[in-house]
């Protein structure tokens, strides 16, 4: 069945519960009035008040539940309304989620998921569209999973619920509706920790995630036109980062440009960077260039399309880095 990717959220959250009873959702408006984006609509009246839980606007609050009841057992899946009101959960996510199997000697373990829409492109306030994956990528002892797509969208949220680690899965709002693709619910996660080829090339490495990954798709269909044959590299789980499969296609194209919406310093395009740089460098023809957001606060409305990477930037780095013999 074609499904957006809010409707592949939606039905990933829906087969955790229904095969799982330890798997409960909590957050601001996700029972009554289904999330603010609508990606919990229908599980109360499907489970109940008590796996769907409504909390107060208080976002520290709700990760701090999470914590306790991963630690005595549920899998609980945490919404926070978007990634700019995140950045107080770093405390209890940095403190406690992240060191709990560490401070405990592997005698408990944070299996909680906190999702979050992410991310510019829909003309919405600046806290409404951020880009936060390096603050949580640098919090040892979680995950941090970004898909691109409805599919993977499903099958990487199972397989982050399913896991015993604390993962914080991001969620690019601009794609929530931009378009479908066909997403079965056969209950069957993708796995963490890996990179997805979407594309393969010869000439240049393409690396990207989220809503990146589709303007890193329609660059290097523009520049196939020009007979520059790029690989395209989604990278899905951004910690831990599979750097592997990344120096593989480096090493067949010897060029890459690393995409990403969030600004430039320190951004994870720059540890992408350095991973190839340290295990890579030899196979390089070109420096490897980053395209990013800029170090700004997302511009409001009308000017986040300057703020955000697009195509028309992605080619002149690809261009950039062809200019190398």
């Amino acid at each position: 069945m074609q499904r957006n990717l809010v409707e592949a959220i939606n039905l990933a959250l829906a087969r955790a519960m229904a095969d799982d009873e330890r798997v409960v959702v909590l957050g601001e408006d996700v029972a009554r009035n289904g999330g603010v984006f609508r990606a919990t609509v229908g599980l109360l009246e499907r489970f109940g008040p008590a796996r769907v839980i409504d909390t107060p606007l208080a976002e520290q609050l709700i990760t701090g539940m999470a914590i306790g009841m991963a630690a005595e057992g549920l899998r609980p899946v945490a919404e926070i309304q978007f990634a700019g009101f995140a950045y107080v959960t770093i405390d209890q996510m940095l403190n406690h989620a992240g060191r709990l199997r560490h401070r405990t000697q592997g005698r408990l373990a944070c299996p909680l998921v906190l999702r979050t829409p992410c991310g510019a492109g829909i003309r919405a306030p600046e806290h409404h569209s951020e880009s936060p994956e390096a603050m949580f990528a640098h919090i040892p002892g979680i995950r941090v999973v970004y898909p691109s797509s409805p599919r993977r969208a499903y099958g990487l949220l199972l397989a982050s619920i399913a896991s015993n680690d604390p993962v914080v899965f991001l969620e690019p709002s601009r794609l929530y509706r931009l378009f479908k693709e066909e997403v079965e619910d056969d209950g069957a996660p993708l796995p963490l920790d890996t990179c997805f080829v979407l594309r393969e090339g010869r000439d240049v490495t393409l690396v990207a995630w989220g809503a990146m990954l589709h303007e890193s798709l329609a660059a290097a269909d523009e520049l196939a036109a020009e007979g520059i044959d790029a690989e395209v590299i989604d990278v899905a789980t951004l910690k831990p980062l599979d750097l592997d499969t990344i120096l593989a296609s480096v090493a067949k194209t010897g060029r890459c440009v690393v995409v990403t919406e969030a600004p430039r310093t320190a951004s994870f395009a720059s540890e992408v960077a350095a991973g190839i740089a340290e295990r890579g460098l030899l196979t390089l023809t070109a420096p490897v260039e980053r395209v990013t957001g800029w170090d700004t606060v997302t511009p409001l409305a009308r000017l986040e399309g300057r703020h955000m990477p697009d195509r028309d930037r992605i080619g002149a780095a690809v261009r950039r880095a062809m200019a190398y013999a």
